[in-house]
């Protein structure tokens, strides 16, 4: 006659394990692919694709276009500044006797 046991021993495992080869180039192909795939609908997700991938391929496409923006920029802040202080002086010295008569 067998005593039943108490405390159980847990048994061995097997695992399923197929090993893969990962690679980078070639799931990033897939990815590009599926991409291609999608722009050609017309979904709502593959407008934002498109929209994304046109943003992402824009802002690396000419490096000096920064540069160029942030120039006309402040060449535009430094004309702002000029025309206020021109014009301030102009009121000082128009307005400022009149004031103080």
């Amino acid at each position: 006659m067998k005593l039943p046991r108490i405390i159980r021993v847990p048994k061995h495992h097997k695992f399923k394990y197929t090993p893969r080869h990962y690679d980078p180039k070639r799931e990033d192909l897939e990815r590009r692919v599926e991409i291609a795939k999608g722009l050609q609908e017309d979904t709502p997700e593959a407008r934002k694709a498109r929209i994304k991938s046109q943003l992402r391929r824009g802002r690396n496409s000419n490096p000096g276009l920064r540069k160029e923006l942030v120039f006309k920029s402040n060449m535009l802040l430094l004309a702002i500044i000029v025309i206020l202080v021109v014009g301030l002086f102009i009121m000082i010295n128009v307005y400022l006797p009149g004031i103080m008569k």
